[in-house]
């Protein structure tokens, strides 16, 4: 899911629970077509995490590729809409209602994360989340990442309105720096994933693995 930590997300869960709570899916029930393209990254029967996964798309559509997927949000109302879509698409997904900084994060236990959209992020807290994220991940462990970038702001198709939300290449680039980056790439889509996010879009897309040695690589 994609909002902002500033004044009108004071209260995120409330904010949240607000907006899921529609007898549609807001931003459909198809998977992020990154994610889509690049969840060859991950076999089945590894186990991936779906961070801040909003009403259940991508951690159902995972699920639904054999792999083992755990998934949070710290909406309840979108974790129960998510549960139902895993149920009627016959898969099973570890659902969590929490935020990302309460979220356990155990140690070097996925073999993936999907973080999709989660520009809800300001700097203080994407360090926080992405020092988590790189904690969870086993050695060898891949994390497809997708976000806005500050060209977003010239369009009305999705997203936080806040610069310091969205991602650049070089912020990636530094943030995941001891990491093996195996995509990285800054572009324009049309997207259609339900209303919230619909229409041209300034897009980049991160696939990065951790070392399997635990060592960090000189970009």
């Amino acid at each position: 899911m994609t909002s902002s930590s500033t004044s009108p997300f004071a209260d995120a869960a409330d904010t949240w629970n607000r907006r899921f709570d529609d007898e549609t899916y807001i931003f459909g029930t198809e998977p992020n077509a990154w994610l889509r393209a690049q969840a060859l990254a991950w076999q089945p029967g590894q186990r991936v995490l779906c961070v801040a996964d909003g009403e259940g798309r991508n951690s159902v559509w995972l699920a639904r590729q054999g792999l083992q997927v755990d998934a949070f949000d710290i909406a309840s109302v979108g974790v129960s809409k998510a549960r139902r879509l895993a149920a009627q698409q016959g898969v099973l997904v570890n659902f969590a209602v929490s935020d990302c900084d309460a979220y356990p994060w155990p140690l070097h236990h996925y073999d993936g994360v999907a973080a999709i959209f989660v520009q809800f992020a300001d700097p203080a807290m994407r360090e926080r989340l992405f020092a988590n994220i790189k904690r969870c991940l086993k050695p060898g462990g891949t994390l497809v990442l997708q976000g806005y970038t500050p060209r977003q702001l010239d369009y009305q198709s999705g997203g936080p309105p806040q610069l310091s939300h969205l991602y650049t290449e070089a912020l990636l680039r530094e943030s995941f720096a001891d990491f093996e980056l195996l995509v990285l790439q800054d572009y324009e889509a049309e997207l259609s994933e339900g209303e919230r996010h619909s229409g041209r879009s300034a897009l980049i897309g991160l696939v990065a693995r951790q070392h399997s040695d635990g060592g960090a690589v000189t970009q």
